[in-house]
């Protein structure tokens, strides 16, 4: 290679601003939705992801985020034929317990496909793309109602479990979000808190919906996001914000964003940007959000019967107050042929 020409590179990185955000190849897996990504200590970044049949669940590991969509993956666990954990099988998360690799998810029954409810899998093995997944039941909220979109972290030295789920008393087709103390990894102890309803009008297009809590710790607070409002376009992210040590199951800890904090952006041709999860760079020095959203607007029929949300990842600004600034949702880096 020429001198001149290795000089001219050499030049270029050098001329790249200190601590400049990666950039991410959006997007990183298609037809992917709820994306749910860790970085574990081995050095692997894991995702788990709703397949567009609603029929199993994949695990996908990389050393590198952009690389997830070319990673080893595996179907570790498939549909029953009948019964429940039959249908709807949505919004697989994995984290790593004590040890032990959980799958916690959302399914239905093929009688009853929109019945769903929370149920989780367990796998002993280091690498949770060998091993055997074992289910281990239904996650028991409380009350048996409509019920998705389960996450889990620890903060203080307890384990909370967040999740989506119809109100006992609501009188129409609601989804509100709740968080409970966990005293093991397949249940919850105490009295559940409702933390959010939907209030505002941008959570309440077409449908009244707060689902699909994610979990952002940093700065001496939690931040949980949530998704709002029908699966489309108008799909878009909230946000709520405690003190990281208050009393977190006291629902007058947090406070609520009014407008989104995500949303839908037409300069960039991505639509209905939500249900994220996040993680960092291997370094820890750059937190990343992770989340679905569509290149198009326009969806003929119902939004869920679309399979092209697909998986893409963007770096996280912080402004002066210690709050994450997610700025609009980054535009593919190449077209998106996906499109009907």
């Amino acid at each position: 290679m020429p001198y001149r020409f290795v000089s001219l590179i050499a030049a270029a990185l050098l001329a790249l601003p200190a601590g400049a955000a990666p950039v991410f190849d959006n997007p990183l897996v298609q037809q992917r939705a709820d994306p749910h990504v860790t970085l574990q200590p081995d050095g692997y970044y894991y995702l788990t992801a709703t397949a567009p049949e609603y029929d199993r669940i994949e695990v996908r590991r990389a050393r590198d985020l952009n690389g997830i969509g070319k990673g080893e993956s595996k179907v570790v666990w498939r549909k029953h034929a009948a019964g429940p954990m039959s249908a709807s099988i949505w919004a697989p998360e994995m984290h790593r317990i004590d040890g032990k690799w959980y799958i916690y998810f959302t399914a239905g029954r093929a009688d009853a496909p929109m019945d769903i409810r929370l149920y989780v899998l367990e796998n002993a093995a280091a690498n949770p793309l060998e091993g055997t997944w074992k289910e281990r039941g239904q996650l028991k909220t409380g009350w048996e109602i409509f019920a998705l979109d389960a996450t889990t972290f620890a903060i203080g030295g307890k384990r909370y479990l967040l999740w989506t789920q119809r109100p006992p008393a609501s009188d129409k087709h609601m989804t509100a979000v709740y968080m409970a103390e966990m005293d093991t990894p397949l249940s919850i102890t105490g009295a559940a808190t409702l933390l959010t309803t939907p209030e505002h009008p941008w959570e309440k297009i077409k449908f009244d919906v707060n689902e699909a809590p994610a979990v952002l710790v940093k700065n001496g607070r939690v931040f949980v996001t949530y998704s709002a409002s029908a699966t489309d376009a108008n799909y878009a992210l909230g946000m709520l914000t405690a003190d990281a040590g208050a009393d977190l199951l006291d629902a007058r800890s947090w406070s609520k964003s009014a407008r989104p904090v995500f949303a839908s952006s037409q300069a960039t041709g991505q639509y209905g940007p939500g249900h994220n999860s996040f993680t960092t760079t291997p370094d820890g020095k750059t937190d990343i959000l992770v989340y679905h959203a569509r290149s198009y607007e326009h969806i003929p029929g119902d939004s869920l019967h679309d399979p092209n949300r697909h998986t893409r990842a963007q770096a996280i600004a912080w402004r002066a107050d210690g709050t994450p600034d997610f700025g609009e949702p980054v535009a593919d880096k190449a077209a998106d042929s996906s499109r009907p």
